[in-house]
């Protein structure tokens, strides 16, 4: 028997968050022609969940044009409505296997795509946003192409484990999170994160790596912090021009 799915409010307003969540997107340069995906879970047991249309722009993408799946559907492909392939390989496999990541975010920001290029991508605590990372980041070396097939899915999946940032070598970045100005919040520092290490390494002069401990004490004084993610989403949706 199914998990119960939330109520229709908490539907309604997730709908919003993730709607505005892709204009946020493509208003801070983050968007990628119509590709790219974000997903959030509607369903108590995360199996069903909110994902973007095939191919529809971020910057067009209005609460209602969002799609509703089942992560347990084997026939979702034969439809005529079909989400992109990729973004099914990958969002529908996390949400069947990832019941506790409720919202996922993938995105091709410049910052975070160059880090992923790197041959050596860690995510290294040398200031308060790096630092912000320690721990919570998995890393997947072995891309192979557009993500199109359910193996690369799984193995996505495996490889973020019980971290919030997965990023993906020669690709890009993966954020999950348990709302969606979490998620966004992350994705947002994290790109910032990545800038800090990109023009960091451009110098040519050795980083000055935090200590684990001070990492880590960095990384959980963030946690009091967590408010400011809904009030900073809030700011951003202010700006959003209308439809």
């Amino acid at each position: 028997m199914n998990a119960p799915t939330v109520t229709l409010d908490a539907t309604a307003t997730l709908r919003r968050d993730l709607a505005d969540a892709f204009r946020i997107c493509h208003m801070l340069g983050w968007s990628e022609s119509v590709g790219n995906h974000f997903s959030a879970a509607v369903s108590a047991d995360g199996q069903e969940f909110l994902l973007n249309a095939k191919w529809q722009h971020f910057a067009t993408i209005k609460p209602d044009d969002l799609l509703l799946l089942d992560s347990r559907d084997e026939g979702i492909m034969d439809r005529p409505n079909a989400p992109d392939a990729s973004a099914w390989c990958v969002h529908g496999t996390m949400h069947r296997r990832l019941p506790n990541a409720r919202v996922i975010l993938h995105a091709h920001s410049p910052y975070a795509t160059a880090l992923a290029c790197l041959k050596d991508p860690t995510v290294v605590p040398i200031d308060n946003n790096t630092a912000r990372f320690f721990g919570r980041t998995a890393y997947d070396l072995s891309f192979g192409g557009i993500a199109d097939a359910e193996e690369e899915g799984e193995r996505l999946a495996e490889s973020i484990g019980d971290k919030s940032v997965l990023v993906m070598g020669n690709h890009g970045v993966t954020i999950v999170g348990e709302t969606v100005a979490d998620a966004f919040e992350d994705l947002y520092f994290f790109e910032k994160a990545a800038q800090t290490i990109i023009l960091a390494r451009s110098s040519g002069q050795p980083l000055a790596i935090l200590s684990d401990a001070v990492a880590q004490n960095t990384a959980d004084g963030w946690t009091p912090y967590r408010g400011m993610a809904q009030k900073h989403f809030d700011y951003l949706r202010s700006t959003l021009p209308p439809l």
